[in-house]
């Protein structure tokens, strides 16, 4: 292992890494080297005011690909990102090509990650529930822009929502396996959090559609509102009426499910809209 410090930050490496590019943008302040994705992540600041810098190539320590297929897949980040702009998506605002690797410039935002690696998690898990209910809406809404767009959401858990406590924002991020549909599981047990992924998500062979995008806004509520992957209503921390909700998109069975998120949040922000008082 190697240790490597740059301006403020420090961390490891499983090998060296010529990290002279960073000075183009500014000087780290913040590092995020915790992921299994092969990404390294930098918060910089410089001339333009912060920036968020992701990049592969690095043989990361978590990492559970090699730096040339981190590589690959970040460069096909672009387009997804491109065709999925959204105002509750991190913004990328440049790319290019670095010696062995490749980096994303995105906007920086001023938020904790709620990744179950992070220490902001236990804080933004005791929010209120109507506050945690935002959060959930702008889940909803940007995953909805998602489902129109024809894609779906693969690997997408809490490591991908940010939150800025003070101004109450949220903000999503690592959209890198979203994917255009029709897609087709030829992994077996894709990538994602298994909190996260629906049955399909496993079964060689079997198709990954909106449906699955409903699966996943479901299991989301359940990981926001109680529960994760015990989905009984004794740990659930809403009302029934949204249990129930919640109950049939994470359905086994694909067509007991919602058959879009549009349908989903029908359902969904009807039964907080006939609550009275609201849910709390």
């Amino acid at each position: 292992m190697i240790i490597k410090t740059i301006g403020q930050v420090t961390f490891v490496l499983n090998g060296d890494f010529d990290f002279s590019f960073i000075s183009d943008y500014g000087e780290p302040f913040a590092v995020f080297d915790q992921q299994d994705s092969g990404n390294l992540c930098f918060g910089v600041q410089g001339r333009d005011g912060k920036r968020f810098l992701k990049m592969a190539g690095a043989r990361t320590l978590r990492s559970r690909v090699c730096p040339e297929e981190a590589v690959d897949r970040l460069k096909s980040t672009v387009e997804v990102y491109e065709a999925l702009h959204h105002p509750k998506l991190i913004r990328l605002i440049g790319q290019r090509a670095i010696d062995g690797g490749h980096v994303l410039v995105f906007d920086w935002f001023e938020g904790k990650c709620m990744g179950k690696q992070y220490d902001s998690r236990d804080r933004f898990l005791s929010l209120p529930a109507a506050e945690k209910l935002a959060i959930y809406q702008d889940i909803l809404e940007f995953h909805r822009h998602v489902n129109d767009k024809g894609y779906v959401a693969i690997d997408f858990y809490d490591g991908c929502i940010m939150y800025d406590f003070d101004a109450r924002l949220t903000m999503l991020c690592d959209i890198e396996l979203y994917r255009k549909m029709p897609v087709i599981n030829h992994m077996g047990r894709m990538w994602g959090s298994t909190r996260y992924m629906s049955p399909e998500e496993f079964e060689m062979g079997a198709q990954i559609d909106g449906r699955s995008n409903v699966f996943m806004v479901g299991a989301t509520a359940f990981n926001l509102f109680g529960g994760e992957m015990d989905r009984s209503y004794e740990s659930w921390g809403l009302s029934k009426a949204l249990f129930s909700i919640a109950s049939k998109a994470t359905s086994a069975q694909r067509e007991a499910r919602y058959a879009s998120i549009g349908e989903f949040m029908d359902a969904w922000n009807g039964a907080i809209v006939t609550l009275a008082p609201p849910v709390i």
